[in-house]
Formats: C-alpha cells, sequence, structure tokens
C-alpha cells in the first residue's frame, strides 16, 4: 500500500487499528505500509534522552516515544518507511528471524542496484560501505507485527545531525543516492515491494 506522504501520527493510529483488526480476526490478508513521513522524530519504549542533542521541550519538529524497540531515530521525505502488518504465526513465531528478513529484503534492493548491504553482528539495521543505510524498529503483539523499517534514499541529512541515531556512536548514517545518485523513491518503493514478496513467499 503506497501512502504518499503521511504525518506519523496518522500512521501509527493506522497501524494500530490494523493490528486491532487482525488481533480480532487472524486470518486478515497481512499488508506491507509504504511511506514517507514529514520530519519527525521518533523514540523506543526504552529510548534515552542521552542520544538527543537538542532540549526535547524545543524540538525543531516532533517527537514521539512509541512502542517500538530501539534507540532514537528520525524520519523526513526522502525516506521510503515500511511498516508490514503481519501475523508471524503464518511465517516463523521468532522475532529475531523476522529483524534478520527485514534486513535481507532491504539487502535484496541494494543488490539490484550493484550495491553490496550487508550486517554488522550484534546491531540490527543494513550498511553500505561502512554508513547505516536502513534503520529498523518493531512491535510484536500476539505475533502481530507493526513499525519496520526505514530506508534513507534521499532525505536531507540535517536532522540526523541532531542525534546519534539508535544510540550507535561510532558509526555514521548514509543515503543510496550518494551511491547511485539516480535513484528515486518511486523507483526504490517498488523494488521493496518485488524483495518483500520474494523473503517472506507472499503475494500483495
Amino acid at each position: 500500500m503506497n501512502w504518499g506522504l503521511v504525518s506519523f501520527e496518522t500512521a501509527w493510529e493506522k497501524q494500530r487499528s490494523l493490528v486491532a483488526e487482525r488481533l480480532d480476526n487472524p486470518s486478515l490478508q497481512d499488508i506491507l505500509i509504504l511511506l514517507e513521513h514529514p520530519c519527525v522524530y521518533t523514540l523506543g519504549t526504552g529510548s534515552d534522552l542521552k542520544f538527543l542533542k537538542f532540549d526535547p521541550d524545543r524540538s525543531p519538529w516532533e517527537i514521539h516515544r512509541i512502542e517500538r524497540g530501539g534507540e532514537v531515530t528520525y524520519h523526513c521525505p526522502g525516506q521510503l518507511v515500511g511498516y508490514p502488518i503481519l501475523n508471524l504465526k503464518y511465517y516463523q513465531t521468532d522475532l529475531h528471524w523476522y529483524l534478520r528478513q527485514l534486513e535481507e529484503v532491504i539487502i535484496q534492493v541494494l543488490a539490484k542496484y550493484n550495491l553490496q548491504g550487508y550486517r554488522i553482528p550484534n546491531l540490527t539495521g543494513v550498511w553500505l560501505e561502512g554508513v547505516k543505510i536502513a534503520a529498523i524498529g518493531i512491535k510484536v503483539r500476539r505475533w502481530i507485527t507493526m513499525h519496520g523499517f526505514a530506508l534513507n534514499i534521499n532525505p536531507e541529512m540535517t536532522g540526523f545531525e541532531r542525534i546519534i541515531p539508535c544510540g550507535i556512536t561510532d558509526k555514521s548514517v548514509g543515503k543510496l543516492t550518494d551511491f547511485s545518485p539516480n535513484l528515486t523513491v518511486e523507483q526504490v518503493r517498488q523494488d521493496v515491494i518485488i524483495a518483500f514478496q520474494n523473503v517472506f513467499n507472499l503475494q500483495f
């Protein structure tokens, strides 16, 4: 589902509604929501405010503490955000497996552009030539997933400079157009759908 540019709060509320529907009726179809957000910071359930480089009461943009895992991250136009609403009982009831599958989706997308994405042990996400290109943070309730991944295609990077993204102090964040300048959000969106269907063996 391509939602275009949607406020974080609107997408967050819709995700919770979709999860609630599937908790009531687990046979409902799985969904992959793909969108962009206006500039916003989100913090995971236990995220530490020390990873903000500014006073949260004087933030230049919205800040939301949400139910996903992980530390602070930044969303903005030019970044493709994916929110899979899946029932993991139809796949594997294993959160580590699910995280690795989300990483694999991104790695397969990058491979299509002749870019070699990779994992770093004990860190969730996907890296490319030393920079983090995709962040992942999830919430799972009775094996129904929400939240997901954020892939930097051509975002304005200033917002990342005001935080320590994902609480990782010794690694930088990058964007795809630094490596493949002609990529667009629309092209990557289509390739993410194909890779997601391949990795999870499903058809939307």
